[in-house]
């Protein structure tokens, strides 16, 4: 038995359990990496158009102007660089900022510095500049690079909205293959089946595992805007 502590009054139902949760934890964390093996072996994924997305100044509190037009490809900034883009559920019939998508963007802003030395990464909304802008100045997002999808098809070609202008929350991953050109690498969604609404993406934020480690689990809890 790997016993993990040295707490005395542990019962022998209990160390057993714990073992017998031990080894599922190794066999889940096993199938884990054995997953994001098969993830990096994707082949080639397609070319993508060079969406043009707005951005404003690089400091947060220097206003929202002036803004510019940014390119998909002017987001690679280099050919082993890979982008990451996460797809904020905010702007057209969204009218309010997702609540679940800002729990996870505060954790990015957290950890932001530690992605950049590995990979590019933006948040990109189908909100306008200033009320994106707005959104990230009340939640403290300094380290993140923001981008308004403008007038694009961007969101709705990778699934994040639908034909009416609903919104919903996206990771995609994009690679630069040397001439000029992105091309989809991978995007996941919430939605992963009929039965599977909301937990396709719940390893980008650990609010839950911390959750599930607890007696009671995440039951039914959801994020809020404000406590």
């Amino acid at each position: 038995m790997w016993r993990q502590t040295r707490l005395t009054d542990e019962s022998a139902d209990y160390l057993d359990a714990r073992e017998e949760l031990r080894l599922a934890e190794l066999d889940l964390m096993r199938h884990r990496e054995q997953v994001a093996a098969q993830r990096r072996a994707l082949p080639q994924g397609p070319p993508v158009d060079d969406y043009v997305f707005i951005e404003g100044p690089a400091d947060l509190d220097a206003g929202d102007t002036p803004f510019r037009e940014v390119t998909l490809s002017e987001l690679v900034t280099s050919p082993d660089r890979p982008l990451i883009v996460y797809h904020l559920m905010y702007g057209k019939l969204q009218t309010d900022p997702c609540p679940m998508c800002t729990l996870w963007i505060d954790g990015f802003n957290g950890i932001a510095h530690h992605i950049s030395r590995n990979a590019d990464f933006v948040i990109a909304a189908a909100a306008d500049l200033p009320a994106l802008r707005q959104h990230a100045r009340n939640r403290g997002w300094h380290r993140l690079r923001l981008l308004s999808c403008g007038d694009s098809t961007f969101k709705y070609d990778l699934g994040s909205e639908d034909k009416d202008g609903g919104q919903d929350s996206t990771i995609s991953v994009f690679t630069g293959d040397g001439d000029g050109r992105v091309r989809h690498f991978y995007s996941a969604h919430p939605r992963m089946a009929d039965d599977v609404g909301e937990r396709g993406i719940d390893l980008l934020a650990p609010v839950w595992h911390l959750l599930d480690l607890t007696p009671q689990g995440r039951g039914d809890w959801y994020p809020s805007l404000d406590y």
